[in-house]
């Protein structure tokens, strides 16, 4: 039996794309959400979880950093997908014809230049991929889809227009989940610590955490902030840093950081993706 990778999305989503780049050898497992997507993780109705957390044009996806340290997994890999959005319609449409485009909430900003231009009104769907399927299924030459090239291969689509997203380098970051870490992997691009953390309740508390890591040299690539079970005094921090736990340098910086923390929780421990490094 294959092993088998979930990702939220029907097949043609980006995190299907983001599957077949990152694991060809695994069988994709589309799930409705991201919750499902872990909880096939977790289950072991899948050996890997595909975890869209960012976009380069519309920022962090919402809620992911707040399932994942409730999750019981651990990040294993990165891989970054450079998005390219296209207009999907029925095979007997032109561009002219279309007056809909569908597609996720964070899709739709992300070409929203091309689709004033052509005078398109953008329609939001659950997902992109739902988006393509419905158009297929449907009758409507007016109505097209955003979504992915493997979208309109899947679904018997024509693309009529390609890569028309904003920004040229419009790229989402996934990660990688499992149920067991994995510490003895060393990249060739370096390596990646991502955790969470919450600050003892006194003054300059995050300040003095954050001491460590510049007395240290570590460079820390990522510090977000979000309220934990709904009030506004619990806070809670996800950072990642560049380096591994078990270099010295980590080590002590992780350690003057337990001194101001009183939760602190290690996520994942992978190597850098090539393309963290790539230059813009």
């Amino acid at each position: 039996m294959s092993q088998k990778i979930a990702f939220q999305g029907e097949l043609g989503a980006y995190g299907h794309e983001a599957c077949v780049t990152a694991r060809p050898e695994f069988a994709p497992l589309p799930c409705a959400t991201f919750e499902a997507a872990i909880d096939a993780v977790r289950s072991g109705a899948a050996d890997l979880g595909m975890i869209a957390v960012e976009n380069s044009t519309y920022g962090r996806v919402a809620d992911v950093h707040s399932l994942l340290p409730e999750s019981g997994l651990h990040i294993v890999d990165e891989t970054f997908v450079r998005v390219h959005i296209n207009l999907l319609g029925k095979t007997d449409a032109a561009l002219s014809d279309i007056k809909e485009a569908h597609g996720h909430p964070v899709i739709l900003p992300q070409c929203g230049e091309f689709l004033r231009a052509n005078g398109i009104t953008g329609r939001t769907s659950s997902d992109n991929a739902r988006a393509a399927r419905e158009v297929a299924s449907g009758d409507d030459p007016s109505i097209a889809a955003l979504a992915s090239e493997l979208a309109a291969d899947i679904y018997g689509l024509k693309v009529l227009a390609r890569h028309i997203e904003d920004h040229a380098r419009n790229t989402t970051r996934f990660l990688i989940m499992a149920r067991e870490p994995d510490y003895a992997r060393r990249g060739t691009s370096g390596m990646m610590t991502s955790f969470v953390f919450r600050v003892r309740n006194i003054p300059a508390a995050l300040y003095k955490a954050m001491g460590g890591f510049a007395t240290n040299s570590v460079n820390m690539t990522k510090l977000e902030s979000y309220m934990v079970g709904g009030e506004f005094t619990a806070t809670q921090f996800y950072a990642e840093i560049e380096g591994h736990p078990d270099d010295h340098n980590v080590t002590l910086a992780m350690e003057e950081l337990g001194y101001f923390t009183d939760h602190l929780h290690v996520m994942g421990v992978y190597p850098a993706a090539a393309r963290r490094h790539e230059k813009a």
